[in-house]
Formats: C-alpha cells, sequence, structure tokens
C-alpha cells in the first residue's frame, strides 16, 4: 500500500494506529518520499475479515492523508515457489493437474482453487474452502480455451460475498480456475505468472489423460498431505 501524508510528527503513528484499529499487521514500512507530504510503502497482513475496502476508509480517515494505492503482494508466491510447484508436477505427471490446483491458492495468495474438466463440464478436484458448483453455476467462468478473470457480484452463491477468479485452460480437456474473495482483482502480472506456469506445466506429463482423481471417488475436501499438496483420505 503506498500512503501520502502530512510530513509531521505523529503523521505515521497515526496511520499505524488506524490500520490496527481494523487488525492489519504492519510488517515494512517504508518512506518512498519526503518533503511537506512523505510518501510511504507498506507491507500489511490483513485479517480475512476485513477488506481492501476498510483499509482504505481507515485512512482516508485522517486528516491529511491519502491512499494512493493498494496491489496484493504475494508474500511467499516468488520464483521459488513457482520453481518447487514445477518440480512437484514433474515428479508426478499423472497427477500434475491437481498438483497445480492444490498450490495454486498458496501461490497465488488467492483462497481456492478447482480443476474442471470441460467435456463434461463437472468440477474434477476443488481445495478446501472451494465453493460447491453445479453445471450452471460453472458456465459463469467460460470460456475454458483462453486466460481470463471473471468478476462475481456478492450473493452469486447463496451466501457468498464478491469475488475475483482467474480461468485458464490446462490441456485441452481441462480448466483451472482460482478464486479470492473481495479485492484486489488478480492483476496482469499475476495472470500472465499463471499462463507461465501453465505453459511450462504442458510438458510435464500427460496431462490430457484422465487425472486419477477422475477415476476413483473421494467425498468432501482432501485432507493435507504435505501444505500445499492433498490427497484423498
Amino acid at each position: 500500500m503506498r500512503v501520502a501524508l502530512p510530513s509531521r510528527p505523529g503523521s505515521l503513528g497515526a496511520v499505524a494506529t488506524a490500520l490496527g484499529s481494523i487488525g492489519a499487521q504492519i510488517n515494512l514500512v517504508e518512506v518512498v518520499e519526503k518533503g511537506d507530504i512523505e510518501v510511504d510503502e507498506f507491507i500489511l497482513a490483513l485479517p480475512e475479515a476485513q477488506s481492501v475496502e476498510s483499509i482504505v476508509t481507515a485512512c482516508d480517515a485522517l486528516e491529511g492523508v491519502q491512499v494512493q494505492w493498494i496491489r496484493n503482494y504475494p508474500r511467499g508466491g516468488n520464483i521459488e515457489l513457482d520453481v518447487q510447484l514445477l518440480q512437484r508436477m514433474a515428479a508426478d505427471p499423472p497427477r500434475a493437474a491437481e498438483t497445480f490446483v492444490a498450490a495454486a491458492p498458496v501461490v497465488f495468495r488467492a483462497r481456492w482453487g478447482l480443476l474442471l474438466g470441460v467435456s463434461p463440464l463437472e468440477v474434477i478436484f476443488s481445495t478446501p474452502g472451494a465453493p460447491e458448483l453445479n453445471a450452471a453455476l460453472l458456465a459463469r467462468f467460460l470460456p475454458f480455451h483462453e486466460v481470463h478473470r471473471v468478476a462475481l457480484e456478492a450473493g452469486w452463491l447463496p451466501g457468498w460475498g464478491k469475488h475475483s477468479a482467474v480461468v485458464a485452460p490446462f490441456g485441452s480437456q481441462h480448466a483451472v480456475v482460482v478464486g479470492r474473495p473481495g479485492e484486489p482483482p488478480f492483476l496482469t502480472s499475476e495472470v500472465a505468472r499463471l499462463q507461465y506456469l501453465l505453459g511450462s506445466a504442458s510438458g510435464v506429463g500427460e496431462i490430457d489423460r484422465d487425472a486419477p482423481s477422475a477415476q476413483k471417488t473421494c467425498s468432501g475436501h482432501r485432507s493435507p498431505l504435505a501444505d500445499p499438496l492433498y490427497r484423498c483420505s
């Protein structure tokens, strides 16, 4: 988050107090520019109960303080995680699709992931916390042959709030959906990274073949094997 604030004693403390009032944890503060107006950047950990809008409201309520921009910072979602994910997929090619979806919420700082079969349209694998969707609701994520973002309004699923999702093909017979509640939407850089990982994964194994999970039943969500991987219990 980048914030402009008056360059006077107490201004930074007031911002910190406002952030603390909504439960946001400050992990890093960096002064970007000094002058009559100071520009600071914060890296925050935000409680699940709070939204990005709550940060803006808390800060903008302070006199002379303005939030210039907020973007999702993928803590832990760096190149090391990408490499580890591709290594795990290469280690078990028949389950490469499931491995990718299981790791996607961690790698992309999201909440849930789905692996879809596109013909017929059905959920093959889902992470804990993923929505249970029928064919009609799955159609909201069309098309499945290209990478794109989907904005889901509050109430798109009974009891669910606004969500942002990104959809990408995974071979010719599968698609991946990764979702997060509220804001921020998936950035262009995140979408490009997802597309790159899926493109790299295309050489991992026989992704277009039926996934093992489609050949056996597994009620409910999988249990952790080695975070962020899951398997049938």
